[in-house]
């Protein structure tokens, strides 16, 4: 059985969408799942997450303002982290997800730190992919190089083209594979020509530093301590540095942790060693 397409109305009046995913009415009531996305992506990355662990709990994905099937703002700071932070709390708060199991790719894995120190109750656990307390600043400058890019391309083989130049290494992902993620990432427009599945605005607001100083994400991190954790690592990524993840394990040394050998950032998260260890660390939270 597929998704429940929903529509949430933000404080603000913009149109939000949220896939719902219910498991069969008679399975035992678990804890659910949230899956928040990377800063240009969708809802869509967790499809066959959400295809698996429906058959067991309720699965919850959600696009940010301006991304996905979510309107998109007139104002840019609309997409200033605090707003889509408060997004995901409304959200949550408008589906009745009470208390959950987050996996947040690169800027959801910071979603779900502010959503320890913001509502901690709501956690059941955290999955990080890709993602800490420290960001590299080269990977940082690619993520904001990149994203503010619209290639206009004619055809989605171009697209899957542009992102095997340009991404870094998905070793796992065949022909096959990187013309499904140019599906998620671009769509054809009223052009004929495909655009970014995100406003490109977005980046400037969300991970440009002209926003203002960043917070003090170890201390974000710090209230993951008393949490089930797992982090999955890209170890060639550019965004989260080994001595990050070093640091990480120290920090929280119950901390999972799952490296993924030649692959950067950020993991699709359908290789099959990040499938096994996600289904097996959602398991041991009932």
């Amino acid at each position: 059985m597929g998704p429940r397409s929903v529509t949430l109305s933000a404080h603000d009046g913009l149109a939000l969408h949220a896939e719902d995913w219910r498991p069969p009415a008679d399975m035992p009531r678990r804890t659910p799942v949230l899956c928040l996305s990377g800063i240009t992506r969708n809802g869509s990355d967790f499809r066959g997450l959400a295809e698996r662990q429906s058959q067991r709990r309720r699965v919850v994905t959600f696009d940010y303002a301006g991304h996905g099937a979510s309107a998109r703002a007139e104002d840019p700071e609309r997409y200033r982290p605090e707003a889509m932070i408060r997004d995901v709390l409304d959200m949550m708060a408008a589906l009745h997800l009470h208390r959950a199991v987050v996996v947040g790719t690169s800027f959801g894995g910071l979603v779900s730190m502010a959503l320890a120190v913001l509502r901690p109750g709501a956690l059941a656990g955290v999955v990080l992919n890709d993602i800490g307390p420290e960001i590299g600043s080269d990977g940082h400058a690619w993520v904001l190089d990149f994203n503010r890019r619209d290639p206009a391309a004619a055809t989605l083989e171009d697209c899957a083209a542009l992102l095997r130049a340009h991404l870094p290494a998905l070793p796992h992902l065949d022909d096959a594979g990187w013309l499904d993620l140019a599906g998620r990432t671009y769509a054809k427009g009223p052009d004929g020509r495909f655009h970014p599945r995100w406003d490109t605005k977005v980046i400037d607001q969300a991970v440009g530093a002209e926003v203002g100083p960043v917070p003090d994400l170890w201390a974000l991190f710090g209230a993951l301590g008393g949490l089930p954790l797992l982090l999955v690592w890209g170890e060639v990524s550019r965004l989260l540095l080994a001595p990050t993840v070093a640091r990480m394990r120290t920090a929280h040394p119950g901390m999972r942790l799952l490296t993924l050998p030649g692959t950067g950032h950020a993991p699709t998260l359908t290789e099959p060693a990040a499938i096994a260890a996600i289904d097996a660390f959602i398991e041991t939270i009932p």
